[in-house]
């Protein structure tokens, strides 16, 4: 692959001035993933009738949309006890200029190889947190007069939803249209920086989600299972074979015939089974699947269109190895529609409940994981496979059309997995999924055979 060179780098700030001060995350904005999340478009060659430099259209449009948008031009920071606050002080995201002799022929299928690495915006975890940009772009032209946009966007300020938001009005006002959906952007609807509300006195339930993952059998911790090499695939599930999954799972003893499986129970279920046959586990081993919820419409009153910010929980199924394996497909879809079915109101508020009453939330980031011994939540005998099949992921068009390719950039723990539709046909879905290379042919076969 052709070397990529950087040719500049920028500090956008808004285009006018915005409200500055201490602005409260809320509780589900401290907790879980607080690093950046990396996604990245390909676009082909920009029409003759696209007459702007795209480099300089994305920058100033990328302006405007800060102003809106002002919290991502922020920085958080840290306060006492593990938590962190946004200092809207209009700094600036960081905005790369690249370019490369490679072709855009040169990605092949676009699975996310060592190459996506040097197309994307790279953090450093080890400068200070209040240096680091909110948000970081880096557009790369390419030999072909192609182009991709990688983005990282800091997941302790928006999860999937709002960071989509974001991009989808930064393509509308690239195009010259004016916003679709304005940022709610006040966070005290989800008591952020707030005391305890006067029903904190609700019951303590067990929450599994903020437990101790399983281990394997025999050790006392993940360590070992973390240093091992993990690779990445692709794989596609075609409309038909999603069919005949979910043909198996509500026809099977656990379906429930008012409602029947979600394509996203039923291929979790699917994955946690192979997962389990892969990794080669003993039948009374533990494992637990982490599952990302999005509390929007869950609470009440529901959050106002537009919430930007953070409004997703993971829960937590758990079974063994043997349970998953031995019973038929919808036992495991079962587990996983339960602990869905659990995120209520209430469970929500007292989860926020937990989470201040804690002495510190350190615990319950990822920021900490990285090169240390503790968490995150993924890796043998666990996973988790976030769901992207309900968001608007596709159709970023900047003013030169739509993007030829979306996908996640690069997973690098044990079990992260995440599902996406197609993008060019209808009904098909993409599993993006990490694994320990030892286990990733066996997963393969599995995931196929076993359909």
């Amino acid at each position: 692959m052709a070397p990529i060179i950087l040719r500049n780098t920028y500090t956008v700030v808004p285009a006018e001035p915005t409200w500055t001060g201490r602005f409260p995350l809320a509780e589900w904005d401290q907790v879980g993933t607080i690093t950046h999340v990396p996604t990245v478009y390909f676009y082909d060659k920009p029409p003759e009738s696209f007459q702007g430099n795209v480099f300089e259209t994305l920058r100033n449009s990328l302006s405007r949309t800060l102003f809106h948008f002002y919290p991502m031009a922020g920085r958080v920071r840290w306060l006492p006890r593990g938590r962190l606050e946004l200092d809207c002080n209009a700094v600036g995201v960081t905005f790369i200029e690249a370019e490369s002799e490679a072709e855009l022929s040169d990605f092949k299928d676009f699975s996310p190889t060592p190459e996506f690495e040097k197309l994307m915006p790279q953090v450093n975890y080890k400068n200070p947190i209040e240096t680091i940009p909110l948000f970081l772009a880096q557009v790369t032209k390419f030999k072909c007069g192609g182009i991709s946009l990688s983005v990282n966007i800091s997941h302790a300020v928006v999860d999937g939803q709002s960071a989509l938001h974001f991009m989808s009005e930064w393509g509308r006002i690239s195009r010259g249209e004016p916003l679709g959906t304005v940022p709610f952007l006040d966070r005290k609807i989800l008591w952020a920086g707030e005391p305890l509300p006067p029903f904190a006195s609700l019951p303590r339930f067990k929450r599994k989600e903020f437990e101790q993952p399983p281990f394997l059998i025999g050790e006392t911790d993940n360590v070992e299972e973390r240093k091992k090499k993990t690779t990445v695939a692709m794989l596609k599930l075609s409309k038909s074979q999603l069919e005949k999954l979910r043909s198996r799972v509500n026809t099977s003893e656990f379906a429930d015939p008012a409602r029947g499986f979600t394509r996203y129970e039923t291929v979790t279920a699917h994955v946690w089974r192979c997962a389990c046959k892969a990794r080669g586990h003993s039948p009374e081993q533990p494992t637990a699947l982490g599952i990302c919820i999005d509390t929007r419409s869950r609470v009440q009153p529901p959050l106002p269109r537009g919430y930007f910010g953070n409004a997703t929980l993971d829960v937590v199924a758990a079974s063994t190895s043997g349970e998953l394996i031995s019973n038929e497909l919808g036992f495991a879809a079962g587990k996983i529609s339960k602990a869905i079915k659990n995120v209520t109101n209430e469970y929500v508020m007292t989860g926020i409940e937990y989470l201040k009453q804690q002495e510190d939330l350190k615990k319950f980031q990822d920021l900490h994981a990285l090169g240390s011994t503790e968490g995150p939540f993924y890796g043998n005998p666990n996973l988790g496979l976030v769901s992207w099949l309900t968001l608007p992921l596709y159709g970023l068009d900047f003013g030169w059309g739509k993007e030829i390719y979306m996908g996640p950039g690069t997973h690098d723990f044990d079990g992260d997995s995440l599902l996406l539709p197609d993008q060019n046909e209808d009904g098909s879905l993409i599993l993006a999924t990490c694994l320990q290379v030892a286990h990733m042919e066996a997963f393969k076969k599995h995931f196929y055979e076993d359909i």
